[in-house]
């Protein structure tokens, strides 16, 4: 249980790093900001399309943010029945990142429209990883 708690703990730091930005550095290329992406750029020369998008980045931090809080409650009040159903729930929704997202960043990335050029396959392998990680630290749950 201890490994699934570490990989939990990892996650929760690395979202916040996440949810901080993206409210307060949107224009960075720190964590997963939107200045990776040109559009971002192109979207401040229409006051109304970068308003919804500028909304649309805020409600994607507050849904990370009521997630990362949900994983803090079971960090700390989760038992051993508990946790490694957390384990799965985090392998799944993470892995859902190459249901919808990998191939719109994809196709993006070989559009030109990511900078720098590549960096769906820097996310592809950061998110693969995340997911080897809850898998790994799942099983080891059971052990």
């Amino acid at each position: 249980m201890i490994w699934l708690k570490i990989a939990i703990a990892l996650f929760v730091i690395l979202e916040i790093s996440n949810i901080m930005i993206l409210y307060f550095m949107p224009d960075s290329k720190l964590a997963n900001a939107m200045g990776y992406f040109k559009a971002w750029e192109k979207s401040k020369n229409d006051p109304d399309v970068h308003a919804m998008v500028k909304y649309l980045v805020n409600w994607v931090a507050g849904t990370k943010l009521i997630f990362i809080l949900l994983l803090i409650v079971f960090l700390v009040r989760g038992d051993a029945q508990t946790l490694p159903f957390v384990g799965v729930a985090m392998t799944l929704s993470i892995a859902t990142f190459f249901w919808r997202l990998f191939p719109s960043m994809k196709d993006m990335d070989q559009n030109d429209q990511i900078d720098p050029k590549g960096y769906s396959k820097t996310l592809r392998w950061m998110i693969l990883g995340m997911v080897i990680l809850f898998v790994g630290a799942t099983i080891l749950s059971f052990i």
